[in-house]
């Protein structure tokens, strides 16, 4: 298996591999031009070319992510400023969702263990948000987690276990404040 295919798969890789530091190069040279763009239909052109896959989408700068190509958005996606995605496994958006400014979005974790941590590998889960969710300011999803539909994540809530359909979660570490 490649380092790559390691990547992807969640099993622990080696982030320094060759292949991996061009396609981080790749995806930042693509993230200037985005965040450099005051013309949303264009920059929203380039982010199709950075994300894996997407429809409608409008993203405000500045962002940042890993890759890019690990990035899937569903129809009418709404990013605003700020934001950071850490993309070194799958992160899905379903249709209609809207990023607030900074939200951090990891996929990447590491080794608990120090010696292991050490070894400089690490590995990633994915993050898996149905549709029509809104993810509030200064939010922070973590590694592993699913988001249901129609979820709401309160401003500056840490989400560290999964999120059920319906319910407004916030607090660190997020917990359900109520049902929609």
């Amino acid at each position: 298996m490649t380092e790559k295919e390691k990547m992807l798969a969640g099993l622990a890789y080696d982030p320094s591999d060759e292949e991996l530091v061009e396609l981080r190069k790749s995806a930042r040279e693509k993230i200037h031009r985005i965040n450099a763009e005051i013309n949303q239909e264009k920059r929203s052109e380039l982010v199709h070319n950075l994300f894996g896959s997407g429809k409608s989408l409008h993203i405000e700068p500045n962002f940042r992510c890993d890759y890019g190509e690990n990035i899937h958005v569903g129809e009418d996606f709404f990013m605003n400023f700020d934001c950071v995605f850490l993309d070194v496994t799958k992160i899905q958006f379903g249709d209609r969702c809207q990023v607030a400014p900074g939200v951090h979005i990891y996929t990447a974790t590491h080794p608990l263990d120090a010696r292991e941590r050490a070894t400089g590998k690490e590995y990633g889960k994915p993050v898996t948000i149905g549709n029509d969710v809104w993810i509030g300011g200064r939010a922070v999803i973590n590694p592993g987690v699913s988001i249901g539909n129609r979820a709401v994540v309160a401003s500056g809530a840490v989400v560290v276990k999964d999120v059920p359909a319906d319910t407004l979660v916030g607090g660190n570490p997020a917990r359900i404040i109520k049902e929609t």
